[in-house]
């Protein structure tokens, strides 16, 4: 019995890390934004899940002389609110077709208050994500690289 034990007792092992490294990565956690036009970072966004639906809020602005910022150019419940502290992705839920994608959702651009559908995809093993703005369908949109900072 002793002879058995250990050889199942590796494969477990070894069954339970190789489920591991495919687990599927997932959007929640803290990531700098890159503007996709001035390549320079922007923001901090921590991105949580509730229930299986994704937010994201403004952590931090990165830019000293825009730290104070208002939603001045926002048309709903959020304008004229600090940015630090907004709530700019809303309702994101995990793609049941394509497990790769989280979508379903809205993500506000603070600087213009324009909101557009959103689809995010974790890419390089979570390490980024692509997160895509698009009106209609996501061909007509734009996409930005976020690094992952936790």
């Amino acid at each position: 019995m002793h002879r058995s034990f250990w050889p199942s007792l590796a494969a477990g092992a070894f069954l339970a890390a190789a489920g591991s490294s495919c687990a599927q990565t997932t959007p929640v956690g803290v990531w700098k934004t890159i503007d996709d036009k001035s390549k320079k970072e922007k923001s901090l966004i921590r991105i949580t899940e509730t229930g299986g639906v994704l937010s994201g809020k403004v952590e931090k602005i990165l830019d000293p002389e825009a730290k104070d910022a208002k939603c001045d150019a926002c048309s709903d419940e959020r304008k004229n609110l600090p940015v630090v502290g907004l709530t700019v992705i809303r309702n994101v839920r995990h793609n049941d077709k394509d497990a790769e994608l989280w979508d379903g959702g809205d993500i506000l651009d603070p600087k213009t208050g324009s909101v557009y559908r959103v689809r995010m995809k974790p890419l390089e093993g979570g390490s980024k994500l692509e997160v895509r703005g698009y009106f209609g369908a996501p061909m007509f949109g734009r996409s930005q690289t976020w690094i992952r900072i936790e």
